[in-house]
């Protein structure tokens, strides 16, 4: 019998600079060595209790959109409280018997805070204002941090090191959607 090769392809960055937090993920989807999917959009913007909240996943897919409506609802509960929601979302992950089987990770932000979530129970505030998840993550985050202080805005280095990752990540590809959100 042969094992399933498992999902994967996702890069997520969230870069906080100037007042503005930019939310970046590529399209690509692949099972095993295969890309099945180049376009998926990962990042999205959503408004409960007219708030603005944009999200990264990395993951499944459906394991993702079930967090993200589960967040959307803890956010409908507590409108404008990205913390309190996601820490919520945090402790329902790790103790709800369904959703401790979910295989996805979130960055969420509002624009002023910026949050790594995770089936561990984690509500992580990265250091030096970048976060990013998934199979690329690493390799952008470093290309970020690397580019933090530089006079390029926070769109550019999300986008930069995005094309960084994804020349190095053979599961992250230059098919970006970007989303931005804060002053």
């Amino acid at each position: 019998m042969s094992d399933f090769p498992g999902w994967h392809g996702t890069t997520i960055i969230g870069v906080r600079k100037g007042g503005q937090v930019v939310v970046a993920g590529d399209g690509q989807v692949s099972l095993g060595d295969t890309v099945i999917k180049g376009t998926a959009r990962k990042v999205r913007r959503i408004s409960p209790g007219g708030y603005d909240v944009v999200a990264g996943f990395a993951g499944s897919t459906a394991d993702a959109f079930t967090l993200l409506e589960r967040l959307e609802s803890k956010l409908e509960a507590t409108p404008g409280q990205l913390q309190r929601a996601s820490v919520e979302l945090a402790k329902d992950w790790r103790t709800d018997k369904y959703l401790q089987k979910l295989e996805a990770m979130l960055i969420v932000t509002d624009g002023s805070q910026l949050y790594v979530i995770t089936g561990a129970g984690d509500v992580l505030e990265p250091e030096h204002d970048v976060a990013a998840i998934g199979s690329g993550g690493n390799y952008a985050l470093a290309a970020a941090r690397g580019m933090i202080d530089s006079d390029r805005s926070a769109e550019q280095i999300a986008r930069d090191a995005m094309a960084i990752a994804s020349d190095i990540c053979v599961y992250t590809n230059g098919n970006l959607t970007v989303e931005t959100i804060g002053a």
